[in-house]
């Protein structure tokens, strides 16, 4: 029976209540210690929660939060394999994650993957749960002993076998309301994980409740990546779709290019090659960047750039200096803080001839026989950067079998080296190129970015990261 016992504490006298020494009627004692030993499970427990969480967060990928939730969910259960289903799109549904990475594995090989697809979808424990999760019911299931199971689908035991799986346990995951799309539903479901164990066996109900948690969190993190991988296609699509579709075919002259996106999707480089008329041709390339730009305004404004070059060239694309003047009034008019650099050429094929105008973009590189040199471009600026924007024209006589190369920044940048030293580089890259591969601009452009590998910035030490964009639009007269 417990009492209330005066106690003296600086001076002060209030009623304690102590802690009860005698259990309630019925109920067993506990040993001792138990009450420190579960207390010390629970700080464990949290602890581990924590560090995995933690872990997840650090993801940047929609592929590196899923590999993460597997190994996650692999530590808190036993188990050493598993694969994440994510549920396909609705259709017109905007926030299904792309093709690639609606199943991923964790120590499973692609064939390992692909003897599991093999497996009926009503047979598979993870398609089970993503195809009965609207009744609200089954969350989980689990089979310790897969081949001693005469329940369970042929199919599913000889897939088990053959990977070396005797047990499985699967988990359904769900995102809270709103974690993407703002819907009203219940629950949206994201994806289904299976777990594979080498041996006969099952989580026990720790494991269960530890794993339970880790995956409300991980389901809250993987809806994010899922709408913005869903939001970053999307832009790369758009992206892609302001580019030339194709390059004209024109007697003279063959062209190739080259474009490598930034990762992430936006970008604000493009190019361009038309067929004028008379037989001539207009080459262009620019690019546009703003600080705080978001992807979709660098979007936006390349299609806006891109759509007013092309209209100008068909105006007035013998004067390249007029076209770029054109450019810059309509840069100043409609987005007065941007600036963008811009290379614009009028080229006759049969006269070999061709007039150069350059607002701050690098200098064009003509590579033939005799020589390999780059075009004098160097007195200009920026389009949006002066009061009032003008630069000289440069006119170049080209030699039957030379090629003129139109790159963007982002090819000297994965030198990772001072600009100078990159120009040299490159003109050094351009000038070992053998006969044959200078008669093929396409080779050309391939044999260039081989020179000049993505990843030699980092090794230099330089601040070229691989993510940057890259374009190369190569023209050879003959």
């Amino acid at each position: 029976m417990s009492t209330s016992v005066p106690s003296n504490v600086a001076g002060i006298h209030p009623t304690i209540t102590p802690v009860p020494q005698t259990p309630p009627p019925g109920d067993s004692p506990a040993p001792p210690g138990a009450a420190p030993e579960r207390l010390a499970s629970w700080i464990s427990d949290l602890t581990a929660l924590h560090d995995l969480t933690e872990r997840l967060a650090r993801t940047s990928t929609l592929r590196d939060a899923l590999h993460e939730t597997l190994r996650a969910g692999a530590h808190l259960i036993g188990a050493r394999r598993g694969l994440i289903a994510l549920r396909p799109p609705a259709p017109g549904d905007r926030e299904g994650p792309t093709a690639p990475d609606r199943l991923t594995g964790y120590g499973l090989t692609p064939a390992d993957l692909g003897q599991l697809e093999t497996v009926p979808p009503a047979a598979a424990p993870h398609t089970r749960l993503l195809d009965g999760a609207g009744d609200g019911a089954t969350t989980e299931l689990t089979h310790p002993d897969l081949a001693a199971d005469d329940t369970l689908d042929p199919r599913l035991r000889d897939v088990a076998r053959l990977l070396g799986c005797a047990a499985g346990h699967a988990a359904l995951l769900t995102a809270e309301p709103g974690t993407s799309t703002g819907t009203g539903t219940a629950h949206r479901l994201l994806a289904a994980a299976l777990w594979l164990y080498d041996e006969a066996a099952e989580p026990d109900q720790r494991q269960r409740e530890l794993l339970t948690r880790y995956l409300r969190h991980a389901a809250q993190h993987l809806a994010h990546h899922a709408a913005l991988a869903t939001a970053r296609a999307e832009l790369a699509t758009l992206r892609e779709g302001l580019l030339p579709g194709r390059l004209p075919y024109l007697p003279g002259v063959t062209l190739a290019a080259h474009h490598r996106p930034r990762p992430a999707g936006g970008g604000g480089d493009f190019y361009d090659a038309l067929a004028l008329p008379d037989g001539a041709l207009g080459l262009a390339i620019g690019s546009t960047a703003a600080a705080g730009d978001t992807g979709a305004a660098t979007v936006a404004a390349v299609g806006r750039l891109r759509a007013g070059l092309r209209a100008y060239a068909v105006m007035e694309g013998e004067d390249p200096v007029a076209v770029l003047s054109d450019l810059e009034l309509l840069l100043r008019l409609t987005e007065p803080a941007r600036s963008a650099t811009a290379l614009y050429g009028f080229a006759e094929p049969a006269a070999g001839k061709l007039v150069l105008a350059s607002a701050g973009h690098p200098p064009p590189l003509v590579v033939g026989e005799h020589r390999t040199e780059f075009a004098d471009t160097t007195l200009s600026a920026p389009l949006g950067m002066l009061a009032c924007w003008e630069a000289p024209s440069v006119e170049i006589d080209l030699a039957q079998g030379e090629t003129v190369l139109l790159y963007s920044a982002g090819l000297l940048h994965r030198t990772g080296e001072p600009r100078d030293r990159a120009f040299a580089r490159l003109q050094s890259a351009a000038r070992a190129a053998t006969p044959r591969v200078r008669a093929d601009p396409q080779a050309l452009i391939d044999h260039i970015l081989r020179a000049l590998p993505a990843g030699a910035a980092a090794k230099a030490g330089g601040p070229y990261d691989g993510r940057e964009e890259t374009v190369l639009l190569a023209a050879r007269f003959h």
